[in-house]
């Protein structure tokens, strides 16, 4: 554990500097803002729109998870968001696509918007360029052009907030700039508290990512908003720290997944559960939160709780994706692996391109 403590050696691992990345998420997020509320979006008509479909992968698609979940109580219509080929079949006409690749050549991305194309969709595109640019830009459809050189994993600012703002122009969501400002001074203040330079006495992420060590960490959430946060929390320590982890949510896991704790000796000292609170958690889901860690605990299985903090839902969400950025670098530290490279992916992406 002593290399949390040793930012020399943080960075001998880091050599494509993952953590400045983490630690400026907040000039990011300033960026993402002034893009989202400049870009020209070439008088998109939102008359008759019935539903709204986010199309990407990973890391481009997980911002559409966190819109999507963050906006779940004042949105006027439904939202979905797909990660496959082929879209489901009501999009047409009175769809509003927003086709989300960052590197802009994700090939289950482009599928799915010619389908969009070819099904009459209204469609605006997020990317920084590629084959998607392209596309849309000779199909006459919106561009939102993003900032490149970032893993799409470390540009979440830029997959998040211009779609958030996008739809807030559009119409479609409340207006966002008070949630902005609270939401970018809670990231300005907290992270020196999650910074290398803070030991891992007085570091809570550095304290997770011990928690997390040599086990599987298992992150629960709250449905409304916290759901998307889970998972990507989870996806991080997949890709920054190269180890498996699982997320779920409240209510729905204590109707299933609960039950498998009933056969858990054999893995239970490799299991190391996190549950995600705040306080806008319903307040029955509340209580299934303090029942559920009794009852997970007095299984020998380590149980951690993560507080969210802020004012507006928006800060409260972010101060955990923050925190869980942080703790998964740490983590990719403990196991002596660069965060960057994700080359099991890579390798899947090659195989997949001698068989086109």
């Amino acid at each position: 554990m002593k290399i949390l403590d040793k930012p020399e050696r943080c960075q001998e691992l880091d050599p494509d500097d993952m953590y400045s990345r983490i630690y400026r998420f907040p000039e990011q997020v300033e960026e993402a803002v002034r893009i989202g509320r400049e870009t020209d979006l070439g008088g998109l008509d939102t008359s008759g729109i019935r539903n709204i479909v986010v199309v990407g992968l990973g890391g481009s698609a997980i911002g559409g998870d966190l819109v999507r979940s963050y906006l779940a109580e004042w949105l006027p219509v439904p939202m979905l968001v797909v990660r496959d080929y082929v879209l489901p079949a009501f999009v047409g006409t009175e769809s509003l696509v927003l086709v989300s690749s960052y590197s802009g050549n994700t090939e289950e991305t482009l599928s799915a918007y010619s389908q969009a194309q070819e099904q009459g969709a209204r469609i605006i595109a997020l990317t920084t360029g590629g084959r998607l640019g392209e596309r849309a830009e000779a199909d006459g459809n919106a561009v939102v052009t993003l900032p490149g050189g970032l893993m799409p994993r470390a540009a979440l600012g830029y997959s998040f907030f211009p779609m958030l703002l996008v739809l807030e122009r559009l119409g479609l969501a409340p207006k966002q700039d008070s949630d902005i400002r609270d939401t970018l001074a809670l990231l300005g203040e907290r992270k020196p508290l999650l910074s290398r330079s803070v030991p891992v006495s007085e570091n809570p992420a550095k304290q997770t990512a011990v928690a997390w060590h040599k086990h599987v960490p298992v992150i629960y959430g709250g449905t409304v908003r916290f759901d998307a946060v889970a998972l990507r929390i989870k996806c991080q320590i997949n890709e920054n720290a190269k180890q498996l982890a699982f997320a779920n949510v409240f209510p729905e896991f204590n109707h299933n997944e609960l039950v498998g704790y009933g056969q858990i000796e054999h893995i239970a000292d490799r299991l190391s559960v996190c549950i995600l609170r705040d306080t806008g958690d319903h307040r029955r889901t509340g209580f299934r939160m303090a029942i559920v860690r009794k009852m997970i605990a007095d299984l020998d299985i380590d149980v951690l709780e993560m507080e969210s903090n802020g004012r507006s839902p928006l800060a409260r969400m972010f101060s955990l994706i923050q925190w869980g950025d942080f703790a998964s670098y740490y983590l990719a530290m403990l196991n002596g692996v660069d965060p960057t490279p994700i080359p099991v992916i890579e390798h899947l992406k090659q195989e997949l391109a001698e068989r086109s």
